[in-house]
Order: structure tokens, then C-alpha cells, then sequence
């Protein structure tokens, strides 16, 4: 998934875990050093993607495509590194207290923009681009996927051209997260071109952007490919590629294929059930890490077979969860325990899940769930049957699912698959978001900063945001907004840990698994580095080959 669900950043502790990961990386050379490989195309670089944006403006998209795609057409007020870190884009500098970008009662922002941003078309790019951005977050008319950190801002300003002045509710460390790429980080947008409609559900900027960031896009060949070409206009100086091919590839086995075949570039996310044949292709460098992707068995509570929370602790000790790491993921990945980074300062202290059916049966049994004529658990007229949605074209997702529901079939619960594209499982309109499902087998992408709000915090069930669950508990609200109104990591700390403590009282989801993104590119492929948070191009301006 998109990633998708989460702004905000502030994580500095992963930088040792990022460099040792980055570390561990292999290579099998097919020519000399200074040789160029046969099917190098000079300044042409092309990346093998399973998925393609379901919307070129961020305010709109809901997948990772989205996301990384935004990062190539776009500047934003600030970016993250590799690591996670904030770093400046078109702010001058990232505001803190120290620099006094942030007042001392925490509830003033000050933001001084780069001077000469154009975008593409020449416009210049000042401080009423992100005013514009702001109303129309906020513009009940706009189908936003969300509004989370955008509405504790009370008001904002722009006393010159080149100067943002954002006055909060109240503390938030939610602010910095919207300024940023990823999740509810969207960038400013062209008010010269957008300012006039009455909303922008529908414009063709959506799908036809210009660009303030180091590319332009040249063509959108949908379910093929996005081809981009260098803005020279960027702030930064044009990038050095002449072309860059964003080839759209669902299926996993042809993505892998092309990469044998050197049709591809760069293939990231490589699938675990190809990483032991890398060392086999000539021609390319793995760089692997820990990222901030975690997978997960997502509930629908508002289901009445899910309601209880004894049926969903039942799934979570009946599923033997290392196994599945084990034999479908190769026991690359790391499983989790939370959806906090296990790299981050916030990291919980909880036991692992435990494998347990004959409680997960007494669990059934104490909610009431008898076994029918037809095998399957019944309770009053409610039988006990649960469609499993993950998004298509990936191998792991059914081989994950298959042994989910084999695992569930003895305890009387029958599981039927049902899986769709990215793009229509997280559309708004889609079944999770309309909370047309039962039980969801995906992946999210985490900002570097902990904060889990729009997850579980009832503010944000859809259509206000992406708690899917549609949990709605007095303790995780009290928590998750607690641990945003203060700047004190201390203090975040303890109420993380609470929240975290509840959340496997009440079991919205399951938490499977942290990945261990492997990435395989032509060994002539220049500063592609992998990032840990949000997307691989955060520095897509310096890639070359």
C-alpha cells in the first residue's frame, strides 16, 4: 500500500541502522571497471515499478507509485534523506526551535522560501503556491485522502513572497510531516493555474502536472509506462539523465525476467522469491536495508464476524506467523511486534505474537461460535466466513494468503480470496477505503516520525482519513493525540508504549513483518540510493548511468 497513510518525520536514531544496512550489498561485475555494459542506454535510465500512480497529484493518490512518482515532478517545502532526516527543498532551512523557525510555545512556524523557484511553464514559485495548497486541503469541496496535520493549523500567511507563516491550534509535530513528501506531505501546488476552479477533483492537472521538481513528464502510457525528461528549469540545474522510464511491470516473474534481460535498470523491492538467483545476473549490484514498510493482517471491525475481539486474537494464534516468513518471504524480512519502526527512538518494548490454535479455539468457543453441519463456525445466524483481500500480481500476497487460509480451516473459519489491482483496492472508492472487506493483507510505508494517528485514531475513519479499522477506542484517541501535541520525545516516548500496549489489547490488525528492501541495478547506475522512509527518490536529480 501506499504507503499512502502517513505524514510527519523526525526521526534522527536509524542513520547507523541505514549506513550498516546499505553496507551489506553484493556484486557480480560483467566487465572491466570503466567498461560500459552492452545494454547500458547512455543517460537513460529505466525502473521496473508493479505499480503506477493513481493520480499525479498527491492530494488524490492513495499507493507508493503516488508517492515516488511526486518526488520526480515535484519540490516540496522540505524532503527527507535516505535515513529519514528532514532536509531542506525549497525551504532555506528546516525550522526548529533552535533556529527559532519554531516559536518556544511550539504553536508558530516560520518558513523562509529559495528565491528564483520557477515551475515549469515559468511561473515563479513563491509563498502563495503553498497558500493556494493549504485552502484547498482544506476546501470541503476537494475529495482530499486527508486533511491529518492540515487542520491543527489555525491559520497561515504570507507576509512576503518568500516567507510562510503557519500559526497552529496547538503544538504539533504533525506540521513538519505536511511540508514534507509522503502521506499527507503535499506539495505546493500552481495557484496561477489552479486558483480559478472551484475545486481540483477533476483538473487536468491531476494527470498532466507541470513540474517544480527535476522532471517533467513526457507521456503517461497507462498500464505500460511513465516517461519523464529533465525540467530545465529546476532550481537545482536540470538532472543529468536524459530520460527516465518509470515501466510499469505488475507481474513479478516478467519483472524479474526483464531485469535478466537488462530491459530493466533498477528493480527495487525485489521479490523475495527471486533474491537468492541475484547473484546469478551479470551486470548488477544488490544494496539491501531495513525499511520502514510493514506488513500486516488489517480487520474491518465494523464487521459483525470481527467485531469481538476474541474472533480476531483467535486468527492472530492460529496463523503460524514465522512459518509464513519462513517459507513465503525466505525469512528475509524482520516480524514485527508494532507499526512503529523498530529502528526508531519510539520502538516499543511488546512480546512477539505466539502461535497457539488450541486457544484460538477456546477463544471462539468463549464467544459464542459453534461448528455447523457445513464445517464452518456459526454464531446465531452469522457464519463465520471472511474474504481475504491483498493487491494482484504479487507472488508473496498469495502464497501468504493460501497458507492464512489453510491455517484458519481447521479452527471452523473459511477464508474465500479476493484480490484486486493497487490501484481499486485503494481507491477511495475502493473496498477498503469504503470498508467493503473483511480482513486485508498489505503493506504501509511509515514517515520517520512515530506518530500513528491516522491509523487508529477515530478522527480518521474514511472518509476522514486511514483508519480502515474503523477503531474507535478512548484510550489509542487520547494517546495517539497526546503524542502529537508535544515536542518532548520523553514524554512521546511513554505514550507511544501505552498506545502500543493497547493496540494488542484490542487487535485492529496483525503485525507481520518489517521489510528488507533488496534492490538490484545495472552496476553503471550512479547515486540511486535506496531510501528507508517514503520513496527512492528523494534525490532523484543526482541519479545517473
Amino acid at each position: 500500500m501506499s504507503a499512502l497513510r502517513r505524514s510527519v518525520a523526525l526521526l534522527t536514531a536509524v542513520a547507523a541502522l541505514g549506513i550498516g544496512a546499505l553496507g551489506g550489498c553484493s556484486k557480480r561485475p560483467s566487465a572491466r571497471i570503466g567498461v560500459r555494459n552492452p545494454w547500458t542506454i547512455s543517460g537513460v535510465l529505466r525502473l521496473g515499478e508493479n505499480e503506477e500512480p493513481d493520480s499525479l497529484n498527491l492530494m488524490f493518490g492513495n499507493n507508493s507509485a503516488t508517492d515516488a512518482v511526486s518526488g520526480l515532478l515535484f519540490s516540496f517545502i522540505l524532503r527527507y534523506d535516505a535515513d529519514g532526516n528532514y532536509v531542506p527543498d525549497l525551504a532555506t532551512v528546516v525550522p526548529s526551535v533552535a533556529n527559532g523557525g519554531i516559536s518556544r510555545d511550539g504553536k508558530r512556524i516560520t518558513i523562509h522560501l529559495r528565491r528564483g523557484v520557477v515551475w515549469s511553464d515559468g511561473a515563479p514559485l513563491t509563498a502563495a503556491d503553498w497558500l493556494f495548497t493549504y485552502h484547498a486541503v482544506m476546501n470541503p469541496r476537494n475529495n482530499v485522502k486527508t486533511r491529518y496535520g492540515w487542520d491543527v493549523i489555525a491559520s497561515a500567511s504570507a507576509p512576503d513572497p518568500y516567507t510562510i507563516v503557519i500559526r497552529l491550534k496547538h503544538p504539533s509535530v504533525e506540521v513538519l510531516g505536511i511540508l514534507a513528501m509522503g502521506g499527507a506531505g503535499y506539495p505546493p501546488l500552481p495557484a496561477h493555474l489552479l486558483a480559478t476552479l472551484p475545486d481540483i477533483n477533476t483538473a487536468r492537472f491531476n494527470a498532466h502536472p507541470i513540474s517544480s521538481g527535476p522532471y517533467l513528464l513526457k507521456a503517461w502510457n497507462h498500464g505500460s509506462s511513465l516517461i519523464f525528461v529533465p525540467n530545465p528549469r529546476y532550481f537545482r540545474g536540470p538532472p543529468k539523465l536524459r530520460e527516465l522510464i518509470w515501466k510499469v511491470v505488475p507481474n513479478v516473474n516478467t519483472l524479474f525476467s526483464q531485469l535478466q534481460t537488462h530491459e530493466i535498470d533498477v528493480y527495487p523491492n525485489v521479490n523475495a522469491n527471486f533474491i537468492a538467483r541475484l547473484q546469478g545476473i551479470a551486470g548488477i549490484r544488490v544494496v539491501h536495508r531495513v525499511v520502514a514498510t510493514w506488513r500486516h493482517l488489517g480487520f474491518n471491525m465494523k464487521q459483525p464476524q470481527l467485531a469481538d475481539v476474541r474472533v480476531r486474537r483467535a486468527i492472530a494464534e492460529a496463523v503460524d506467523w514465522k512459518r509464513i516468513n519462513a517459507t513465503v518471504y525466505k525469512g528475509y524480512n524482520q516480524l514485527a511486534v508494532s507499526d512503529i519502526f523498530p529502528g526508531s527512538w519510539a520502538a516499543p518494548h511488546l512480546p512477539p505474537y505466539r502461535y497457539d490454535p488450541a486457544d484460538a479455539r477456546r477463544l471462539l468457543s468463549a464467544d459464542g461460535w459453534r461448528r455447523g453441519a457445513d464445517g464452518i463456525l456459526h454464531k446465531g445466524s452469522i457464519a463465520l466466513r471472511l474474504t481475504l483481500s491483498a493487491t494482484t500480481g504479487h507472488m508473496t500476497n498469495d502464497q501468504s494468503e493460501v497458507l492464512i487460509q489453510s491455517m484458519l480451516r481447521p479452527l471452523g473459519i473459511a477464508v474465500r480470496i479476493r484480490n484486486y489491482p493497487a490501484n481499486l483496492l485503494f481507491a477511495r472508492s475502493g473496498p477498503i477505503y469504503s470498508g467493503k472487506y473483511d480482513m486485508e493483507w498489505s503493506e504501509e510505508t511509515n514517515g520517520a516520525d512515530p506518530d500513528n494517528s491516522g491509523d487508529w485514531n477515530a478522527a480518521f475513519i474514511p472518509p476522514n482519513g486511514a483508519n480502515t479499522s474503523w477503531l474507535d477506542d478512548p484510550i489509542v484517541n487520547a494517546t495517539s493525540a497526546a503524542a502529537t501535541a508535544t515536542y518532548d520525545r520523553a514524554v512521546r516516548k511513554r505514550l507511544y508504549q501505552r498506545e502500543e500496549e493497547r493496540l494488542r489489547q484490542l487487535d485492529p490488525a496483525i503485525f507481520f513483518s518489517w521489510s528488507t528492501d533488496y534492490t538490484a541495478m545495472n552496476t553503471d547506475v550512479r547515486n540511486y540510493v535506496p531510501a528507508a522512509f517514503i520513496a527512492d527518490t528523494w534525490n532523484a536529480w543526482e541519479w545517473r548511468i
